[in-house]
């Protein structure tokens, strides 16, 4: 066998609530031109000028709530902690180590590859913990992933996942969190993804060709195997048929948006429909996160419950992320072991 490194990335969190630390993080999450993908200069403007320092003191208040749920720090290091660990148990031999690093903030990806540069692997797999690909998340951190390496006198072989979307782990995880809900009792079912601007989404086709010219809620094909939106619906779909759920019976809708030229149906107006419409009970997957985080836990339990309650509505209820769960741990060692 290869001696093998395997690095993790996850997207990253605040080193505290703390205004000066959540300032730190989204300076560099929102300056990546990945994430905003405008000219230089009108990206630092409105990241520096604007967004940042009204933005900071706001988030730092919510991501206090989220600490304080966390048990004093954040779910999302949390919980990616546990499945680096408890993934490192599937490899017992020398060969194969598993690391983590954070797109943005702590543990840095510049550190964490150091680290492995010095124990001279074989081979690197490279595993963004995005199930979908997205510019702004996947691509971002093998972009960054590459650019350090690069750099390195002696480059080993190196293995990229892109996406796992379909993986039957990802997938039988969630389902099996979902056993502990009564879905028959439930008015609506929404699966919620992290929303992209509809641009994003765009430069995945070549030429004239738009995302809406696909069928990306019906199939993936040839054309849209990259594209966010159709890996996203292929997901959920994917899910529904193994909890026996009909089309009518979920809408799949997308949260976290900027701006109204982001994928629509938005999660928050969704809510706000079906408490209009008299609904009382809500259950929401987030399938695009595979660790529980401040916008699933936050955004999701507590900002829509809200949104739903003065609509009419009584519970909004989250199926909560993948995390450690022995499933999700078990189709990633068999995606791993495909590479190694």
């Amino acid at each position: 066998m290869k001696k093998t490194g395997v690095l993790l990335i996850q997207l990253g969190t605040p080193d505290s609530p703390k205004t000066k630390d959540v300032r730190r993080y989204l300076s560099e999450f929102l300056n990546d031109e990945r994430v905003i993908d405008i000219p230089w200069l009108l990206r630092k403007i409105l990241v520096n000028g604007i967004i940042v320092p009204f933005r900071a003191p706001k988030s730092a208040k919510i991501y206090k709530e989220l600490w304080e749920i966390g048990g004093g720090v954040s779910p999302l290091l949390t919980h990616t902690l546990n499945l680096k660990e408890k993934l490192q148990h599937h490899f017992t031999n020398d060969e194969v180590t598993i690391e983590m690093a954070m797109r943005y903030q702590h543990p840095s990806m510049d550190s964490v590859l150091e680290k492995m540069r010095l124990c001279n692997y074989d081979q690197i797999i490279v595993l963004p913990l995005f199930p979908q690909y997205a510019s702004a998340s996947s691509g971002s951190a093998i972009k960054k992933a590459m650019k350090i390496i690069q750099e390195w006198w002696v480059i080993p072989e190196i293995k990229i996942i892109s996406q796992f979307y379909e993986n039957e782990g990802y997938i039988n995880s969630i389902v099996e969190n979902a056993k502990e809900f009564d879905l028959s009792s439930y008015d609506h079912i929404l699966f919620s993804f992290h929303g992209l601007p509809e641009r994003q989404v765009d430069k995945v086709y070549e030429g004239s060709d738009l995302c809406g010219d696909q069928p990306c809620d019906k199939e993936v094909n040839e054309k849209n195997k990259f594209c966010y939106k159709a890996t996203s619906y292929a997901t959920t779909r994917l899910i529904a048929n193994k909890l026996n759920l009909k089309e009518e019976d979920y809408t799949v809708c997308f949260q976290s948006r900027l701006d109204k030229k982001w994928l629509t149906p938005f999660s928050d107006k969704v809510v706000e429909e079906w408490g209009k419409k008299g609904a009382k009970r809500l259950l929401v997957f987030s399938p695009a996160f595979v660790a529980d985080c401040l916008e699933t836990i936050i955004e999701i339990g507590s900002e829509y419950q809200e949104i739903f309650e003065k609509f009419g509505g009584e519970h909004v209820h989250l199926v909560k992320s993948s995390n450690d769960n022995p499933i999700f741990i078990e189709g990633l060692v068999s995606l791993l072991k495909e590479r190694i």
